[in-house]
């Protein structure tokens, strides 16, 4: 070593730490690298993700052939620098303290801090180049990398620590899947994005949260005149009614329209006939969860089911229509229901029904009025009063200012919600 220039060590120094910087970078970039990205790669045949993704199968070589390189030439930059140290200062030990401190801040700035920090912001685009430097690297180094790697497996045996292979991506919670499907907003549409929103929330929604409510249901009474009757059936907006018999509790089963056509036409519709054509009713509970009902009317040929409480009290109804617009948005519809949609008014108010869902109010617009109890707005009011309010009466629910427009009976019938103020502003 005496024999070589100072300025050849000195060179010699600065290529170690480049190739301590380089074997440092190969490291973090092998494993920072997307795994769903890199296993779209290899279905694609991309050759440096196919190698990429060999040499992830195996962590403990991977690692162990990088380390091991890394590791010797720290180990040759430390040894060089005490040398050249040495030759400059002489056998000083406040020189070798501080030449000490100098490798160590070399190798920190120029191979690990620096080349990690690049590593991880570009890990595909440096990990698969790489890939194609570390395979026949690692075939070259395996006899001592098993060597190492012996001792490393001993280790974990103790340990009881079993090592995840390398190139399955870890599994992701529900939640976890949804932050990355926020986090990829500026890779997609917001369309899609909203869509997927709504199918991690299948699971945990209920057939109560969509269903139309009793109140709201088109129905048919077995026991009222036949001309209301027909009258009834020229005018409606649906294909497929509820029919009951002197009471919405006495239910006779649903009605479709096509099966009572020709009796219309021909002037033979009467009650009897009309009792014929209906179908038994499909009854389901409240608490039934939305993709649980969606792949039991996809099994089962079914479009419409009757909700029912757990004392068999009905609810209201749900159909295919009703999950599939939970899932992508409202369908263009001509359905009275329909024609005035939620939506905040010039003002900053808007005119609801009190039957209205308090799960739409607050996607359509924007509130954040508890879920965890009533089901509509009318029932959030009445819980919050516990008692029936009358008409002018001002509340605010959960930040969400609003006034009783109209009463009836035993219901709240219309609200006018005003827009919440933006947090922080008084």
């Amino acid at each position: 070593m005496d024999n070589i220039s100072l300025s050849t060590q000195l060179i010699i120094l600065g290529v170690l730490l480049i190739i301590s910087g380089f074997f440092s970078i190969a490291e973090t970039s092998m494993m920072s690298v997307n795994r769903y990205r890199l296993k779209s790669l290899v279905r694609l045949g991309n050759r440096g993700a196919k190698i990429t993704s060999e040499l992830l199968a195996h962590t403990d070589r991977l690692l162990g052939v990088i380390l091991l390189c890394n590791n010797l030439v720290n180990a040759a930059s430390a040894v060089l620098a005490g040398v050249i140290t040495v030759r400059l200062f002489g056998e000083n030990e406040l020189a070798l303290g501080i030449g000490t401190l100098a490798v160590t801040f070399l190798i920190l700035v120029f191979s690990e801090i620096t080349p990690k920090v690049v590593g991880a912001a570009n890990a595909e685009r440096i990990a698969l180049p790489i890939a194609y430097v570390l395979k026949p690297l690692l075939k070259a180094l395996y006899p001592i990398v098993w060597f190492v790697n012996l001792f490393v497996g001993a280790l974990l045996f103790i340990t009881r620590l079993k090592p995840r292979a390398g190139d399955q991506p870890q599994r992701l919670s529900m939640e976890e899947l949804r932050s990355v499907v926020l986090e990829s907003a500026n890779f997609m549409p917001k369309k899609h994005q909203a869509i997927l929103m709504n199918l991690f929330d299948l699971e945990r929604i209920t057939v109560e949260d969509v269903m139309t409510s009793r109140a709201q249901i088109e129905t048919i009474d077995l026991e009222a005149p036949i001309d209301e009757i027909v009258q009834q059936l020229a005018t409606s907006y649906h294909t497929r009614l509820l029919v009951y018999r002197g009471e919405l509790g006495n239910i006779a089963g649903i009605l479709h329209l096509r099966r009572v056509l020709r009796l219309v036409r021909s002037d033979e519709l009467d009650a009897e006939r009309l009792a014929e054509t209906l179908i038994a009713p499909y009854y389901i509970p409240a608490s039934t969860p939305l993709f649980a009902q969606l792949q039991y009317f996809q099994e089962n040929h079914q479009r419409f089911a009757l909700v029912v409480d757990e004392y068999g009290e009905l609810l209201g109804l749900v159909t295919v229509e009703d999950i599939i617009e939970e899932m992508i948005g409202e369908f263009t519809s001509t359905a009275p229901a329909r024609a005035n949609r939620l939506a905040w008014d010039a003002d900053g108010s808007s005119l609801v029904e009190g039957s209205s869902a308090v799960r739409e109010l607050n996607r359509k617009l924007g509130l954040g009025l508890p879920m965890d109890g009533p089901k509509t707005l009318n029932g959030l009011i009445l819980e919050y009063f516990e008692d029936i309010p009358e008409a002018g009466v001002s509340l605010k629910i959960a930040g969400v200012p609003m006034e009783i427009v109209q009463t009836l009976d035993r219901v709240v019938k219309t609200v006018r919600l005003f827009r919440p103020e933006p947090e922080g502003d008084e």
